[in-house]
């Protein structure tokens, strides 16, 4: 897909279809993420794919019971390491937060450019998420999204209904 088109057409998706994903395709989407550049190239971040369907459901409870997530067939959790490096004076912690968020907009703009769906996720219990993925302490959790196919609009004949309902 051209460029301005994935940019113009990218949003937020909140239903899914029951699809796989290919390999090739979440492989494709996932290096658009690893080659984001980050500060000083110290390259912090680091994603979990989710994708047992228990696993799925825990993690969407622990976004604030946003049921929706758990229906894609992959859940991303990114997560950054804190380099305690400190590349802008004013910046601090923030670097590796905004080296994350980087990552995942890459993510999200391939994914798009695949015909792939995602929904960027800030809400969630950052302590309650860290300890269920098992994160050491300099890890935090920065962004989540599911990742999956889009579920299209209704058809035109559920959609339009003539004289009567029905």
């Amino acid at each position: 897909m051209e460029f301005y088109k994935v940019v113009r057409t990218r949003r937020s998706v909140r239903e899914y279809q029951p699809k796989a994903i290919r390999q090739e395709v979440l492989d494709r989407v996932l290096d658009a993420a690893r080659i984001a550049p980050s500060g000083s190239n110290r390259q912090p971040t680091r994603l979990i794919l989710i994708q047992q369907e228990e696993t799925k459901q825990k993690v969407a409870e622990l976004c604030h019971g946003q049921s929706f997530i758990a229906a894609a067939p992959v859940v991303v959790a990114a997560c950054g390491r804190d380099i305690n490096y400190n590349r802008g004076e004013w910046m601090g912690r923030c670097s590796m937060i905004v080296d994350v968020t980087i990552a995942v907009d890459h993510l999200t703009l391939a994914a798009r450019a695949e015909g792939l769906g995602t929904c960027w996720i800030g809400s969630f219990d950052g302590p309650a998420l860290k300890a269920f993925l098992g994160l050491p302490k300099e890890v935090e959790v920065v962004a989540l999204t599911p990742l999956g196919f889009p579920k299209g609009r209704i058809p035109v004949d559920e959609f339009v209904m003539k004289e009567k309902w029905g």
